[in-house]
């Protein structure tokens, strides 16, 4: 069963450009991470894989198109899903972002239910994150000790 869930929009205090080159190089989203957390995560400019909770995971790059859209997709995942980062240029200022998320899954009416409100509250914590980052807040439930 094909399930569109879409994050909140936020006013990230970035230029599209900005962002959209930071999510462009899936290497990049590895370095985001701890290094604790970076064991067993294999990426390249338009994949990374990684073993989570026993299952092998992959997502890669499907479209960029610059500065407004990636696109990503399975590859080699539970199920089939479509993840778009979208960056558009704020009306009221074009040195921020309107950043938004949308996912489009295909989950089984079980799935749906038990993941699809806990799966829109990840993406709009995501959305959430990248704002507070951006004007140099720290994220709810961040834990700078993790980073070196």
């Amino acid at each position: 069963m094909a399930v569109e869930i879409k994050s909140k929009r936020a006013v990230v205090s970035k230029p599209p450009y900005e962002l959209y080159m930071a999510f462009a190089d899936m290497r990049n989203l590895v370095n985001f991470l701890p290094e604790d957390k970076k064991e067993g995560i294999e990426a390249d400019y338009d994949t990374v894989h990684a073993m989570v909770q026993g299952f092998s995971i992959g997502v890669r790059v499907q479209e960029r198109v610059p500065y407004s859209r990636i696109d990503f997709e399975d590859d080699g995942a539970p199920f089939k899903f479509r993840l778009s980062m979208l960056f558009d240029a704020s009306a009221q200022d074009p040195y921020k972002t309107d950043f938004g998320i949308v996912l489009d899954a295909d989950l089984n009416f079980m799935m749906k239910t038990l993941l699809g409100g806990k799966i829109k509250d990840a993406l709009d914590k995501v959305v959430d994150a990248m704002a507070d980052m951006s004007e140099g807040r720290m994220p709810e439930g961040f834990d700078p000790s993790m980073y070196p």
